[in-house]
């Protein structure tokens, strides 16, 4: 999702892009359900862009009219695992866990913020045809940002120039973004506060570093749940750098 609140601000905003504009990026992408800078979403000039961890039936009913464009960015679960259990060991808001291996049943159980990620992404996907939606994975934006890139343009209807693409690919490579003064980590960690000042939001933006924290037994137990849960999604998942399935 910050990724994605990058990539699009700099898609769209040229003032963004070549850093003529000092607006934090949560201010050009703000979340529906938060809105934590208390903007007013209506005197946002257009295109308005937002970003939300909503479940398909939450969203306001006029995203249905197919005017908006809706990007639904899918990760695999293993990795959204591993990265979700940091991110609440760090944040204050959130419940720590003492393990991953005690955080996966919670995350299996929909015991999170966002509930339950199996329904959440089998709903937006039974129900895509309610919607103008793109699915693109995470995987696919990490092994090819510039391809990735020029099909969300495609999607959007917005043309840029070799040279602006090329700008939004730099920009957006996670370091990059990692080190923006007006990334989302520096705001959350400011506005929300964190357990401790070392943790980072943004951690490592890798593929696979399930692998280095789930068990053998917990993997499998996982892959069970998730073939019980996707048999009928078609969406492609990456497992690791070297692997798809």
């Amino acid at each position: 999702t910050v990724w994605t609140q990058q990539i699009l601000s700099l898609i769209y905003f040229e003032g963004h892009r070549n850093s003529t504009e000092n607006i934090e990026t949560m201010d050009r992408a703000p979340f529906f359900e938060y809105n934590m800078c208390n903007l007013d979403f209506e005197k946002m000039p257009s295109p308005r862009i937002f970003a939300s961890h909503l479940p398909y039936y939450l969203v306001p009913g006029g995203l249905k009219n197919q005017k908006a464009k809706i990007l639904y960015i899918y990760r695999n679960p293993k990795d959204i695992l591993t990265s979700y259990f940091y991110f609440s060991n760090l944040m204050v808001v959130f419940q720590a866990t003492d393990s991953i291996g005690n955080f996966m049943e919670r995350f299996l159980d929909g015991e999170v913020m966002g509930s339950r990620w199996f329904d959440h992404i089998r709903g937006w996907y039974e129900h895509r045809h309610d919607f103008n939606i793109l699915f693109m994975s995470y995987e696919d934006l990490k092994m090819d940002l510039r391809s990735s890139a020029l099909k969300i343009c495609n999607f959007l209807g917005k043309k840029l120039s070799e040279e602006d693409v090329d700008v939004v690919v730099r920009q957006a490579t996670f370091q990059n973004m990692r080190s923006d003064p007006a990334n989302y980590d520096n705001i959350i960690k400011k506005e929300i506060g964190t357990r401790n000042d070392e943790g980072n939001i943004l951690r490592k933006g890798t593929i696979g570093d399930w692998k280095h924290h789930l068990t053998v037994e917990q993997n499998e137990r996982f892959d069970k749940i998730f073939q019980e849960n996707m048999k009928n999604i078609s969406l492609k998942f990456t497992w690791d750098i070297n692997e798809e399935q």
